[in-house]
């Protein structure tokens, strides 16, 4: 097995001070939203609800673009 010289690879950077100093420690996920949703509890009728998720995925995101339409137009 052939070991590589670092001193001559140019993928293998020389591990200084220097190079350590510039390092940053990673963001893993998702950066982080100005305005991050709140999980909230809420009790609705049954048919109510059948009658959403029957509307298919994204039911949730539909309600929510709903309420913020009625929020914003003073309607609620």
């Amino acid at each position: 097995m052939a070991t590589t010289d670092p001193n001559i690879d140019p993928d293998n950077p020389p591990m200084d001070e220097a190079f350590m100093a510039a390092m940053k420690p990673s963001r893993r996920g998702r950066p982080k939203l100005d305005a991050p949703k709140v999980e909230v509890k809420i009790r609705l009728d049954a048919r109510t609800v059948e009658h959403l998720r029957g509307s298919g995925p994204g039911w949730q995101t539909r309600v929510n673009a709903l309420l913020g339409k009625l929020v914003a137009s003073g309607q609620l």
